[in-house]
């Protein structure tokens, strides 16, 4: 069946910072010049925030550029910065390092603690107040190609099909949205994005990405422990010194704070569980006295690209472009990147702007050439390449090592030591056999400071359409049982933070399978990364499905 498509000079897939401000920044240039250029945006969530899960304290740098009179027209930036703490912690203490001694990149004068989600929606508001036209609910489940291989677009994925692939009464099919140019703002690890960097060969000139999984709980603190404008960040246990990992704690307005943890998904034990170092880091004592007496409200996760600088791929191609996450613009020394995201996402705007109303009546250039050329000369990339030794450092010195390093290069140096150091290896080459590492014993939860999965999940809003698809599918079927289980103790069951992958046997406990619980699934990527034999593909469910984040 032929689909339905409609015609825009600019489509934008995923309403994240990169994706709004993009399209924001194009509708800008279009009121102050009087040439017409029409955009739509695309996202997969519910609504504009509902898949947006970030730390987030948030430089303003980007906004300031984009919408100067931001404080006016009531951005939800509501919690500046007034306090912050660096821990190391041992498993009974912590030790306090002066935010002073920190390289100026960690430091967040000016900076807010806020909701991402909530900053998501009201750019989404300003974009609409400007003419673009945003589509939530419809998930961009497929590109579409011209003759001559240029990306001509994006098909949104059929609605109404069951599990087994048959039309149910309520199916309606995708319909295709073509732009002169396409850009691709999914976030971390976005599906479409993954596909295009393979078609197109975008990594071949940079280090492969290493990831993060990042999880986090949005609380309600007892009244008297609270102070908006808080900014902690630990390292050290419960993490091992050869494993990267940190927890951050941001006080916001009302009374709430996020409590979250980070753990390379670079690690070697495939014992090690990161949703339950989380559950584990708060029970220090330095944490649990601050949460006891207060009530978890939200929990999420969502991977994070921490490649910095050398894992960014090539960022046009004939027909479109990676803005934001899509391409990592994640700054690990500041464990920022909202503002990159943005900021990229005004950089192709621009560019786009220029070829689509230079063009006239003539065809469009195929590939945006001037957009990299601008990331190049942006502050964008001077930030990245001032910390692009701060995560890779890590994997050859450890973390006491890496710490001493940092002090150096960035604080005494200011980033501009001569030498790169690079990232060698993909996340999920760097697992080792079960047999050959320790197991780790992880506590029960308590209920009340520590949680298991399921009941997160449940608080996260996830929720898709029971009889679908399968959106997380296997290349061959029988690798997680004869390969992930044989070599690696079947590592899928820790490493997804939702409970998605289960490992269930017979009343005699033999014959192993795996059970996918794709309903759990927040949508976080895990998986398509850290999969030892990158057997396990993440597609897009039906539109609207995944978490539904309040606040986050």
């Amino acid at each position: 069946m032929e689909r339905e498509f409609m015609e825009y000079d600019v489509v934008i897939v995923g309403a994240g910072p990169a994706g709004l401000a993009a399209a924001i920044k194009l509708r800008q240039l279009s009121a102050e010049t009087g040439k017409e250029v029409s955009v739509c945006v695309l996202e997969k969530g519910s609504e504009v925030g509902a898949h947006i899960f970030s730390g987030a304290v948030f430089e303003p740098r980007a906004l300031d550029e984009l919408i100067p009179d931001w404080k006016e027209k009531g951005a939800p930036l509501n919690a500046p910065v007034s306090d912050e703490k660096f821990m190391l912690l041992s498993e009974k203490g912590s030790r306090e390092i002066p935010v002073g001694l920190l390289p100026g990149q960690m430091h967040n004068d000016g900076n807010y603690v806020i909701s991402l989600g909530n900053l998501c929606r009201w750019l989404g508001e300003r974009a609409e107040e400007l003419g673009v036209e945003i589509y939530p609910g419809f998930a961009a489940a497929e590109v579409v190609y011209h003759e001559d291989g240029r990306v001509k677009g994006v098909a949104t994925g059929d609605m109404g099909v069951g599990k087994t692939g048959e039309q149910k009464d309520s199916y309606m099919p995708g319909m295709e949205l073509h732009g002169k140019y396409t850009f691709f703002a999914e976030g971390c690890r976005g599906s479409l994005s993954k596909g295009l960097m393979e078609k197109f060969n975008l990594r071949e000139n940079s280090d492969p990405q290493t990831y993060g999984i990042g999880m986090k709980e949005l609380w309600e603190l007892d009244p008297a422990k609270h102070k908006p404008g808080t900014v902690i960040h630990t390292a050290g246990w419960p993490m091992k010194s050869d494993t990267w990992g940190g927890s951050f704690i941001y006080h916001l307005e009302n009374g709430q704070a996020y409590v979250g943890y980070v753990v390379g998904l670079d690690y070697e034990n495939p014992h090690l569980f990161p949703f339950g170092e989380f559950q584990r880091f708060k029970m220090h004592p330095a944490i649990a006295e601050m949460l006891e007496g207060g009530k978890r409200i939200s929990y999420g996760a969502r991977a994070l690209n921490e490649g910095g600088l050398q894992s960014v791929p090539d960022l046009a191609f004939p027909g479109g472009a990676l803005i934001g996450c899509s391409a990592g613009f994640l700054n690990v020394a500041k464990i920022k990147g909202s503002h990159n995201a943005m900021k990229t996402g005004m950089l192709a705007a621009e560019s786009a702007f220029s070829a689509v109303t230079d063009s006239g009546d003539e065809a469009t250039p195929a590939v945006l050439e001037s957009y990299p050329e601008a990331y190049k000369k942006s502050w964008v990339y001077e930030e990245l390449y001032a910390s692009r030794n701060f995560r890779p450092a890590f994997s050859k010195f450890g973390l006491w090592g890496s710490m001493l390093y940092a002090g150096i290069d960035l604080k005494v140096f200011g980033g501009k030591l001569p030498w790169t150091f690079h990232h060698k290896h993909h996340d999920h080459e760097c697992l080792k056999p079960a047999a050959e590492m320790p197991k780790i014993d992880y506590p029960k939860p308590d209920g009340k400071i520590s949680f298991d999965r399921l009941s997160s999940v449940f608080i996260s809003g996830t929720n898709h359409e029971e009889d679908q698809p399968c959106h997380l599918t296997l290349k061959d079927a029988s690798v997680p049982i004869n390969h992930n289980l044989a070599i690696y103790d079947a590592p899928e069951q820790r490493f997804c933070p939702a409970g998605v992958y289960e490992i269930v046997r017979d009343d005699d406990g033999n014959n192993p399978q795996l059970q996918i619980n794709a309903q759990n699934c927040v949508h976080c990527k895990t998986c398509d990364i850290k999969d030892p034999t990158q057997n396990i593909n993440w597609v897009t469910p039906e539109g609207a499905g995944g978490p539904n984040y309040p606040n986050m």
